[in-house]
């Protein structure tokens, strides 16, 4: 659903607006944890600090760049889920741990 901010802008032109402003080279770099293991065939992996970024493929480097792939996604997608949740009149504010 998109939802227009106070603007009158909706969530996609927000998104793009936001991305283009906080792009892969300006965004703060994050380090997550893979786990991974061979099981038979196959090589399985999880992103510990994102529950539901799993992944199986036939060789380690090829499960390492798919969990890179879904761990991108599942990142984009939290964020514009997030910002779809704000709707009106909302600021952001980067946090460090």
């Amino acid at each position: 659903m998109k939802q227009p901010d106070q603007s009158g802008l909706d969530v996609d032109t927000i998104f793009r607006r936001r991305s283009s402003l906080f792009g892969k080279d300006n965004m703060m770099k994050e380090t997550y944890t893979a786990v991974v293991k061979q099981s038979g065939l196959w090589w399985i992996g999880w992103i510990e600090e994102i529950p539901g970024v799993n992944c199986q493929e036939r060789t380690k480097a090829e499960l390492l760049d798919t969990l890179k792939i879904t761990l991108q996604e599942a990142l984009e997608f939290n964020r514009r889920e997030a910002i779809e949740a704000a709707g009106e009149g909302f600021e952001e504010t980067a946090l460090a741990i």
